[in-house]
């Protein structure tokens, strides 16, 4: 089992910036992949961005150029800066932990999501 904690989410106007953080319980370094999906109003839940075991990078086309991903292997902690916020972005943010197809079943994590807002 992995606990996954998210925190970071607020308003915040147009244009501005928010970092999303996402403790686990289990060490981040052997987590296969970590990942940020969103939900907003109307959608499915859908990736923005992940980041693998190996340090490999991938964002949804929405999220280049402004946001980014990273995790801190010493806290145990999975980070989404997110810059140039836009109406858009609105919605729940969960944090996932995958820890690979070689790990029996559940091997797939959610956070209780942080809710994001953007917007006067």
């Amino acid at each position: 089992q992995v606990q996954l904690v998210e925190s970071g989410g607020g308003l915040v106007p147009t244009g501005g910036s928010l970092r999303l953080s996402c403790e686990s319980s289990r060490s981040t370094f052997s987590i296969y992949k970590m990942s940020w999906y969103r939900q907003r109003a109307g959608h499915q839940r859908e990736l923005v961005a992940d980041v693998s075991n190996l340090g490999t990078t991938n964002y949804a086309d929405s999220a280049k150029g402004r946001f980014t991903i990273s995790k801190d292997n010493d806290k145990n902690t999975l980070y989404l800066q997110m810059n140039n916020l836009k109406p858009e972005d609105t919605g729940v943010y969960y944090c996932n932990a995958d820890l690979g197809p070689l790990v029996p079943s559940p091997n797939n994590f959610w956070g209780q999501g942080t809710q994001v807002t953007v917007g006067s």
